[in-house]
């Protein structure tokens, strides 16, 4: 469907990572989204369809809230560029507090765009905030990578590359600090990147016990008829 529209790679990212499947972006591909915006073509798309996403109505809210998820998350680990698009088209983000969806159930579907497009404006409007949870994420970020180099100039000294034999225990002692530190930073960044499956799930489940409840309650009065 998407090669057929004649949609690019980059395109077809943010448009998977935006669909109506009734589950949230993953991370990893939230994740690779945002590092693509620090290509410049690439950032045009991504942020030409997610506009589109946001821009979206109706049945189609998942469209929008993912596309809001997704915006987010850029905005935290992504280009520069993110912010400053966002920031000049912060509009499309305030006039989101106000949409609306009502499913069959009666199910207030837009209550969740609308919380996450005030959260998004609040952000955008705080400069120093915005700022600092940049410069915490890319601070993980960094951590990580020196746990990445650090952890693989210490293999190589434990297969004796760059050590003799008898620094070896300190080596592997050193392996796993290092392994150790690896996995907490790794799992921090995990929580953050699914976030956004959070965020849907929640109202997923909250739209998923009110049909349930409906349908328990005309089931009731079908019995008693």
């Amino acid at each position: 469907k998407n090669i057929a529209k004649g949609f690019s790679d980059v395109q077809i990212k943010v448009r998977e990572a935006t669909s109506n499947d009734p589950w949230g972006p993953s991370g990893t591909l939230m994740n690779e989204i945002a590092q693509l915006t620090f290509n410049e073509s690439d950032f045009i798309e991504i942020m030409d369809m997610i506009d589109k996403r946001l821009n979206d109505k109706g049945k189609n809210w998942r469209h929008v809230f993912k596309a809001l998820l997704l915006l987010d998350y850029c905005l935290h680990v992504g280009s520069e560029n993110v912010v400053l698009y966002a920031r000049e088209n912060i509009y499309v983000v305030k006039t989101l507090k106000e949409f609306q969806h009502i499913e069959e159930n009666g199910k207030d579907v837009g209550a969740n765009v609308r919380q996450k497009a005030k959260d998004i404006t609040n952000l955008l409007q705080d400069d120093n905030r915005l700022k600092e949870e940049r410069r915490q994420r890319q601070g993980m970020r960094d951590r990580m990578a020196n746990v990445g180099d650090y952890l693989n100039e210490t293999v190589r000294q434990y297969n004796g590359e760059n050590a003799e034999n008898g620094g070896r225990w300190d080596d592997e002692n050193e392996l796993k600090k290092a392994l150790a530190e690896s996995k907490r930073i790794a799992a921090e960044e995990e929580r953050n990147r699914r976030q956004g499956d959070d965020d849907l799930e929640k109202a997923l489940q909250l739209s998923q016990q009110e049909a349930a409840e409906k349908e328990r309650k005309n089931r009731e009065k079908l019995d008693k008829e």
